[in-house]
């Protein structure tokens, strides 16, 4: 029987970053992962391949849209080939899933192919695709199996017309009028894909708002430049039931006023969220528990109920984020050989991929005034930048949040064009507990849209930006 000093279920972001740090710092590390290829939804049916179908239809759409305004005139119609378009996606996947296995060997880590469980706490059964079982003995093993689509109870998944994220990565057809349940990251990002390249869409959320859990700014002005961009709305609607007749799915969902409302489409995205996968992991072996909602109960160095055993990433609680992954179990890692590692969850930065993008780090406004918190914020449009006039992507805004008495930045809450991105300098700026001032006095390049980040800071400090 092999032995090893770890061994990690799952290799998605948080499983694989994990046997690479394990590695990194001397341990005989072991990856068992279910399917044929290494990243786990992130890099297979989720982040990647969903940013892959984001870039090339926002490109469908500045060529069809933007690039005459530019002056750049294209003879001919231009057409979408959405074949070739989800093969370039799936070349990106491979690229991507081939660098895993890269750098497993790059570290000795041994990669095992199945469905790996618990014979007990230190025992793995995995249960390979021949039907065989090899068993391995680990000192420590962290669980990092990730999560799945959630669904409705009442909502039958065909993967043909009424489907997930998974299915609307590698549809046949461009959807005539594509239904999506569920107004969060996954729901908006699928849904602006398939609206550029001709799909009616509409978005159909229980809550008042989209993206519900980030600043209600940012889900006002997300929601305005996605109806300004052609996407439907019907927010406080309880979806009820979903059928499909033919390759029609009807929605019948009550509105506000408790009103019955009839949707019809040919494709229903089920977008209501993700739920832990633990299925076959046979975790009672072990002793490790759960909480109510199917998560691993973890303590604050992500210990589960069995003393050798860690559990990391979306079946632990906190946000399901892949990034959040991967500091768990760079952290997990390193408590392993000794060291006192640290992970501040409220610096996790969150991010939807939507044009123009939304980012956000810290409190929000809602939750400084349910706390109690003396704050004071400053907004900069992206409109008043010269970089952003430049490249037409006018939309969207940055606001910082500061504590009024001691000026540090408490949330940083963005939308516009790369977010994404201008978001990890609040996030440095709030790890090192910056003022709204130390911000402000920063020199940030001109043009660039980072420079929004600079006037926010002004304005949260006595009101000063330069620029409005």
């Amino acid at each position: 029987m092999d032995q090893y000093d770890v061994a990690i279920i799952g290799s998605g972001p948080g499983g694989y970053v994990a046997a690479i740090r394990c590695a990194q710092l001397g341990m005989k590390t072991a990856i068992i992962e279910k399917y044929s290829t290494l990243g786990g939804t992130c890099l297979n049916v989720g982040c990647i391949p969903s940013k892959a179908m984001l870039d090339s239809s926002h490109h469908y759409e500045d060529a069809t849209k933007h690039f005459e305004e530019h002056g750049i005139e294209i003879p001919g119609e231009i057409k979408v080939n959405l074949e070739k378009m989800i093969a370039r996606k799936q070349s990106v996947v491979d690229q991507t899933t081939k660098g895993i296995e890269f750098l497993m060997d790059k570290n000795k880590i041994t990669v095992y192919e199945g469905i790996g469980s618990f014979k007990d706490a230190t025992h793995i059964n995995i249960k390979k695709n021949d039907g065989k079982t090899e068993e391995i003995e680990a000192k420590n093993i962290i669980i990092a199996t990730g999560s799945k689509p959630s669904t409705l109870p009442f909502i039958t998944l065909d993967k043909e017309r009424v489907i997930t994220s998974t299915e609307a990565l590698k549809l046949k057809e461009i959807p005539k009028h594509m239904i999506v349940i569920g107004g969060g990251v996954i729901g908006l990002e699928l849904g602006q894909v398939y609206k550029r390249l001709g799909a009616e869409v509409t978005v159909v959320e229980y809550m008042d708002r989209i993206i519900p859990g980030m600043d209600a700014a940012l889900s006002k002005e997300l929601t305005k430049v996605m109806k300004k961009q052609k996407v439907k709305f019907a927010l406080s609607h309880k979806v009820k039931s979903v059928e499909r007749k033919g390759d029609q799915v009807i929605i019948k969902a009550d509105d506000k006023k408790g009103q019955e409302v009839v949707f019809e489409g040919d494709y229903c995205l089920v977008a209501v969220g993700r739920k832990p996968y633990t299925d076959g992991l046979n975790a009672d072996a072990a002793g490790v528990k759960f909480d109510e909602r199917g998560k691993v109960i973890v303590d604050e160095h992500l210990k589960t109920s069995a003393d050798n055993i860690y559990a990391i990433g979306d079946v632990i609680k906190g946000a399901m984020l892949a990034h959040k992954a991967e500091e768990e179990g760079t952290l997990v890692a390193e408590i392993l050989a000794g060291q006192k590692p640290h992970i501040d969850y409220n610096l996790i930065p969150g991010v939807v991929y939507t044009w123009p993008e939304v980012a956000a780090v810290g409190k929000t406004e809602e939750e400084l005034k349910e706390a109690g918190v003396e704050y004071k914020a400053g907004q900069f449009p992206m409109r008043a930048l010269g970089r952003a006039r430049a490249s037409m992507d006018i939309d969207g805004f940055v606001k910082i949040l500061a504590d009024k008495k001691t000026d540090e930045v408490l949330g940083v809450h963005m939308i516009g064009a790369r977010c994404a991105d201008l978001i990890a300098e609040a996030v440095t700026a709030m790890e090192f507990r910056a003022s709204a001032e130390d911000i402000s006095r920063m020199s940030h390049a001109h043009p660039t849209y980072a420079e929004a980040v600079k006037e926010a800071a002004l304005a949260a400090t006595d009101n000063r930006a330069l620029h409005v």
